[in-house]
């Protein structure tokens, strides 16, 4: 079964695994000890975030550390631009509300 973006971040435990290693890599280890679980449970959300194409593991001697692939953080990003317009174009909406109260209040 192949896995999207949106699977990936679904879960809590997920995204803060994103945002610890959007910072700098990490190893699972690492990673773990950011946790109050088990090294296994965050290689399973790993696995997830791989198989999404989130994070990319890559070998450095014995270790393995997992970097961001932040290309596919757009995925989310452009999915969100939509509702960004929408909200702008309803904050805008009611700026201007705002200042028609306003201005009615100083004429009465």
């Amino acid at each position: 079964m192949r896995r999207d973006v949106f699977q990936a971040i679904a879960d809590p435990t997920r995204r803060a695994i994103i945002m610890l290693i959007a910072v700098q890599a990490m190893t699972p280890n690492a990673l773990a000890s950011h946790f109050e679980t088990t090294r296994q449970a965050v290689s399973k959300h790993l696995k997830i975030l791989s198989e999404c194409e989130l994070v990319r593991a890559e070998n450095q001697g014995r270790e393995i550390y997992y970097r961001l692939e932040i290309d596919k953080m757009q995925e989310i990003d452009k999915w969100l631009e939509q509702f960004k317009k929408l909200w702008e174009s309803r904050f805008n909406q009611l700026d201007d509300v705002l200042a028609r109260i306003k201005s009615d209040q100083k004429q009465a």
